[in-house]
């Protein structure tokens, strides 16, 4: 069978679990065409689990789409095979799902406790599956989390989106950072897929200029103190890895005009036309730069370098960024 262990165990479970639940639906409604149909369909889906076909496209038998599979499975082609009415409802699902991923990003040009904010989210596709929030606190400080999870598409989407609900439910408790991040990875870790998990860098700013910084096996963020550029090291594993993991947290004190500048891998592995990658030291020359007066100006330098790197070239990855500085 070509579809990862796992995921078909989850998928069964899932398909029985719809079986049992429409069988107690057909019994209360009776006459009802629609559900009878669909206890067919999902009766099929099982038969194809038994018999190994599973997955595959009924046209070309090639692997149908894990992403498609896991928000319905009862698909049966993959997009190649899809009827024209069915590409036009799925655009419209896409169209829908990139307005509400939108809807979820923070405020642009935040201004909290003494700290300016600016950010860039360019998926590389319809949805992405980078993480980019800021969250102000009732007591002044400012929660900034940003992150990638692992995988694309409309499945990476939903993990971000879910991730999103965590951070502003954890956020919101008044615990120690630290405490923050293990109970957020022992979430995503017990309510996803085993081979999901996400990079992120979740910091907090305070009204006196201390930042506490957690980077669970994210990128290095960048802090320009003064001339200098400082690199903050991963201190953590990614979260969801393991439900019992384990995190640091890094403590930082900034000064009026430092700035703290957070990146994913559509930046430093973005791609010229002849293959080469971006890398972390044009960042480190554009955030040290005399030239940049805020963190606008620090978001719009990285962006704009990072397409005149590409040439024209499409982007490989969803590239998103975000800069905090202290103004006060």
């Amino acid at each position: 069978m070509i579809m990862a262990t796992h995921l078909d165990r989850v998928l069964r479970t899932q398909l029985t679990d719809r079986r049992q639940r429409l069988e107690s639906a057909v019994v209360a409604f009776p006459g009802h065409s629609y559900l009878t149909s669909l206890l067919g369909e999902v009766d099929a889906a099982l038969s194809r689990m038994d018999e190994g076909s599973y997955g595959l496209c009924e046209a070309c038998h090639e692997p149908i789409e894990d992403d498609r599979l896991m928000a319905d499975p009862l698909v049966r082609f993959c997009l190649d095979h899809l009827t024209e009415f069915q590409q036009r409802a799925l655009q419209q699902d896409l169209d829908l799902t990139a307005q509400i991923q939108s809807a979820l990003l923070p405020r642009s040009g935040l201004v909290h406790g003494g700290w300016r904010t600016a950010f860039h989210y360019e998926p590389a596709g319809p949805v992405s599956g980078d993480y980019c929030d800021l969250i102000p606190a009732e007591d002044g400080s400012l929660y900034f989390i940003l992150g990638d999870v692992s995988g694309k598409g409309v499945a990476a989407s939903m993990l971000m989106a879910h991730l999103q609900a965590m951070f502003r439910a954890l956020t919101g408790t008044g615990l120690p950072l630290v405490q923050v991040m293990q109970r957020a990875s022992r979430l995503f870790c017990e309510s996803t897929l085993s081979n999901h998990y996400a990079t992120l860098v979740c910091g907090r700013a305070e009204k006196n200029g201390y930042v506490e910084l957690c980077n669970a096996g994210h990128l290095s963020p960048l802090l320009r103190s003064g001339e200098t550029v400082h690199l903050i090291h991963s201190t953590g594993l990614p979260l969801g890895l393991f439900c019992s993991g384990e995190f640091q947290v890094d403590r930082a004190q900034l000064r009026k005009g430092d700035c703290l500048f957070l990146y994913t891998d559509g930046v430093s592995e973005a791609r010229n036309p002849e293959g080469a990658e971006f890398g972390e030291q044009p960042l480190i020359e554009i955030v040290g730069s005399r030239r940049i007066r805020s963190a606008q100006d620090l978001v719009d330098d990285c962006v704009a370098s990072v397409r005149a790197f590409r040439s024209g070239s499409l982007p490989v990855d969803d590239l998103t960024v975000m800069a905090l500085q202290r103004v006060e």
